[in-house]
C-alpha cells in the first residue's frame, strides 16, 4: 500500500474533510505572516500623508485584518473556528520598493495553529489598502504573502528560511 498522503483534509477514500483534532493537546500556538502591495510613488504619498479621499488608509486595514482573523473559519472551508487570546496587524511604508507592508501575528491557546489566520489577516488587509486607493492606482500589485513563523503543537518551531 502507498505511503499516507501528506496532505491531512483528505481521508484515506481521498474525499476533503475537517481534520479531526479532538485528541491533540492544547498548546500556545503563534503565526506571523507577510505580504506587501506595491503601487505607484504618488499613490503611497497619498497613503503616507492621510489624504487619501476615504480616510486614515492603514488605520482602516489595520481593523480589517484583525476583524480578517475571526472569520477565517467561515472563509476557508476546511478551518476549524479558533478562540484567538491575540492578533496584531503592523503597516509599514516601503520607500524603496514603493510599497506598504503588512505583518500580523495570531496567537491562540488550541488544538490547531493560527497560520490561516495570519495569511487571512495579511490578505484582508492588504486588500483593504487596494480598495481604499484604487481610484488612485488601479495597477496596485499584491506580492509575496506567506507564512514567516510558526509555533506549538505536535510540529514545533517553524520559521520561513530567509
Amino acid at each position: 500500500m502507498d505511503d499516507p498522503s501528506p496532505l491531512t483534509h483528505f481521508d484515506a477514500r481521498g474525499q476533503a474533510h475537517m481534520v479531526d483534532v479532538g485528541a491533540k493537546e492544547e498548546t500556545h500556538r503563534v503565526a506571523r505572516a507577510t505580504g506587501r502591495i506595491r503601487m505607484r510613488t504618488e499613490t503611497l504619498a497619498l497613503i503616507e500623508s492621510g489624504s487619501a479621499a476615504k480616510g486614515d488608509v492603514l488605520g482602516i486595514a489595520r481593523v480589517a485584518a484583525i476583524q480578517a482573523t475571526k472569520r477565517t473559519g467561515e472563509l476557508i472551508p476546511l478551518c476549524h473556528p479558533l478562540a484567538l487570546t491575540r492578533v496584531a496587524a503592523e503597516f509599514r511604508i516601503d520607500r524603496t520598493d514603493c510599497a506598504v507592508v503588512c505583518e500580523t501575528t495570531a496567537e491562540t491557546v488550541g488544538r490547531t495553529g493560527v497560520e490561516m489566520e495570519a495569511l487571512t489577516a495579511v490578505s484582508v488587509g492588504l486588500l483593504t489598502v487596494y480598495d481604499m486607493c484604487k481610484a488612485a492606482d488601479r495597477g496596485m500589485r499584491i506580492e509575496g504573502i506567506r507564512l514567516l513563523e510558526k509555533e506549538g503543537g505536535r510540529s514545533g518551531h517553524w520559521r520561513a528560511p530567509e
